[in-house]
């Protein structure tokens, strides 16, 4: 397996706003180590191009996620600062994005290896409502394996963050996410692994260096994505977090 030729396929496929076959099933089956090995490399030609790593986010988190995918244990992709939207949403800069409310954090201080929820919590500087947009390059955006995602920066594209507030538990929060008036999905930030701040947990285990401060970090879904398309409203509530919106274009 050739991780250079492959991370640049999705490279490609991510400038062309292009679909593609899944990786798996036009190079053959590889292993989860090395599909983030094409994920690093994949960060190479961001990095070339100018942009700065800001943070990671969770995926697979929620066990309602996991089962829209099909796909099985927590995994994580980095978050570049050209992917954060401070004003309207482009769809069409997309191939198929679609939309789920998260909880993110900035991190205080960096963070490695073996951490308890309570070590992952003195190290919260700030807690936000957060919308991340997600666009596989892949055809369909379904029907692809956990080392095809993660190869695909875990389908990572856009997010939205609102409001910072002041360090607190996430856990037992209440998400309402509407488009255009109409709530579309509801659930307890308890569906981010038990409690959001676990998320903090696995990512400081997962990662092969510290988690630097400063970060901002997507915890995760706790509900099935929705499609977008132009000229939509996506507003967020969380219980205690407040409210949030983003309009597409």
């Amino acid at each position: 397996m050739d991780v250079k030729t492959l991370a640049k396929e999705l490279d490609e496929a991510l400038l062309q706003k292009r679909e593609i076959a899944p990786l798996t099933k036009t190079h053959g089956d590889f292993t989860l180590s090395e599909a983030y090995k094409i994920q690093e490399e994949g960060l190479t030609y961001r990095l070339g191009r100018g942009e700065k790593v800001v943070g990671y986010k969770m995926g697979l988190t929620s066990a309602a996620k996991r089962e829209q995918m099909n796909l099985g244990q927590p995994i994580y992709g980095y978050l570049s600062d050209t992917m954060y939207v401070r004003g309207k949403l482009k769809v069409a800069e997309g191939v198929h994005p679609k939309i789920e409310p998260e909880i993110a954090f900035i991190t205080n201080r960096e963070l490695h290896g073996t951490i308890t929820r309570e070590q992952a919590f003195d190290a919260l500087e700030s807690v936000f409502p957060a919308l991340e947009v997600l666009d596989s390059r892949f055809v369909g955006f379904k029907y692809f394996s956990l080392p095809d995602v993660v190869a695909d920066n875990c389908s990572s594209w856009r997010f939205i963050l609102g409001a910072p507030q002041k360090p607190r538990d996430p856990g037992g929060l209440q998400m309402r996410m509407s488009i255009d008036g109409k709530a579309v999905q509801e659930a307890s930030s308890d569906a981010i692994s038990g409690n959001p701040l676990e998320s903090l947990v696995q990512l400081a285990a997962l990662l092969p260096k510290p988690l630097p401060r400063g970060s901002i970090v997507l915890a995760g879904a706790a509900t099935a994505a929705a499609m977008l398309a132009p000229g939509m409203k996506i507003e967020l509530y969380i219980d205690e977090l407040g409210s949030m919106s983003v309009e597409t274009e």
